[in-house]
């Protein structure tokens, strides 16, 4: 029989899923709202910016909240917010009103990592934790892969409207199984003695509140600030701009993007798993926390660089080939950047961790998001925006490791 953790895991995968959809529906919508709407460059970027900015908010946020009241509730109001806000699109007219959608979901959605990695820290010892972090963090890719295969027959066959109130309302039938499924490891009924301790092989944490000012004393706070505010938005520039490059670059249509699309973040997908499994099985192999984590984070920092020739290539298949490549080390970082939190910080402090690395990252990416759309208004090329994405990675490694050159764990907080 499975263990239950690996069911939990599979949850907060599908919730990922979910989540990614609903943020990614707006990409994949873009060329058809530009012209039913008249968007420009500019508008859409303030479009994405509004996003970005409550998202922040609500990650670091959410993260402190979700440490007070735990994973089950948290979850279950964010997936439900979220969920209301992406059907709320389908009544927006104007880019004031697609903003005011899209800072209702960014909100909302701010819960769903900060959560998902406390979840993670509750469930599985420190040598799975980039594994599972991994796998569920694949449900972005699977929704970033789905949105392209539904959302553009949806929107031909009944309307753009409907394609926001369609996917928006998926999250509602995950709330209701995680409403009936989800418990502590220590209450739940299908968890074996064995398992439980196996979860809890490792040394317990240190006990007490933990204030955020103390987490902002730490160098590793920053560390994974730093790993997040650099990553970040590069990821979201995959998600909110690449369907407008291959549009554009390639003269595609609407549904003509979407095979591309499917490629790039299914190859995510297998990065972000082995890029969590490079980790573990270091571990595994006897190699210090500190020589695992950085190990996998260069390979994928390494794996990024080619991306910078993407702008300007020959073929839509190699462009999709280096940004799916590029995708694909994204995830193997960020499943081994997220682990670091429950790595370095007791599990009461966990969210709030990732909390603020998240504000971080979301206020990074709303700025590079202006910068795109300002970029793209006065040159028309994406090869800028390429070449930064392509050195980020190897910057914020070199930031994190000066930072916390042994990645030791704090310890007690107070």
């Amino acid at each position: 029989m499975m263990s239950y953790r690996w069911i939990i895991c599979a949850l907060l995968f599908f919730a990922t899923t979910v989540n990614y959809i609903d943020r990614a529906v707006l990409g994949i919508l873009k060329p058809m709202l530009e012209k039913d709407l008249g968007w420009t460059q500019i508008e859409y970027g303030w479009i994405v910016t509004a996003f970005q900015l409550t998202y922040a908010l609500g990650y670091v946020f959410a993260g402190r909240l979700i440490d007070r009241i735990g994973v089950r509730l948290g979850l279950l109001l964010s997936v439900s917010l979220w969920s209301v806000a992406g059907m709320a699109h389908a009544a927006a007219q104007t880019a004031i009103g697609f903003s005011a959608a899209r800072a209702g979901l960014g909100l909302a959605q701010g819960g769903m990592f900060p959560a998902a990695i406390k979840t993670v820290a509750e469930w599985f010892p420190k040598e799975e934790r980039a594994l599972a972090t991994g796998i569920f963090n694949a449900g972005s890719n699977m929704g970033a892969v789905t949105c392209p295969l539904i959302v553009p027959w949806l929107a031909t066959r009944w309307g753009w409207q409907a394609a926001f109130i369609i996917t928006g309302a998926i999250g509602f039938v995950w709330v209701a199984v995680w409403f009936l499924v989800y418990r502590s490891p220590e209450g739940h009924p299908r968890v074996s003695s064995a398992e439980l301790a196996y979860i809890r092989k490792d040394p317990p944490d240190p006990i007490g509140k933990i204030p955020w000012l103390v987490l902002l004393r730490h160098r590793q706070t920053w560390a994974f600030v730093v790993g997040m505010a650099a990553s970040a938005p590069v990821w979201w520039f995959y998600i909110f701009w690449a369907p407008d490059f291959l549009n554009k670059r390639y003269a595609l249509g609407l549904t003509q993007s979407s095979l591309p699309l499917m490629i790039m973040f299914l190859a995510a997908s297998g990065g972000g798993i082995g890029g969590g499994w490079l980790s573990s099985a270091l571990l595994r192999k006897g190699w210090s926390l500190n020589a695992s984590r950085k190990t996998a984070m260069l390979v994928c920092a390494l794996c990024v660089i080619p991306v910078v020739f993407a702008a300007h290539a020959s073929n839509l298949w190699l462009a999709t080939l280096l940004i799916g490549l590029a995708a694909s080390a994204h995830q193997g970082w960020a499943a081994n950047l997220f682990a670091l939190a429950s790595d370095l910080f007791p599990k009461q402090a966990i969210a709030s961790v990732v909390g603020l690395g998240g504000m971080a990252g979301a206020l990074a990416a709303m700025a590079f998001s202006e910068s795109t759309g300002f970029i793209l208004e006065a040159t028309g090329s994406y090869w800028s925006l390429f070449a930064i994405a392509s050195t980020a990675y190897l910057a914020a490694l070199a930031v994190i490791h000066w930072l916390s050159p042994q990645l030791k764990p704090v310890g007690q907080l107070s």
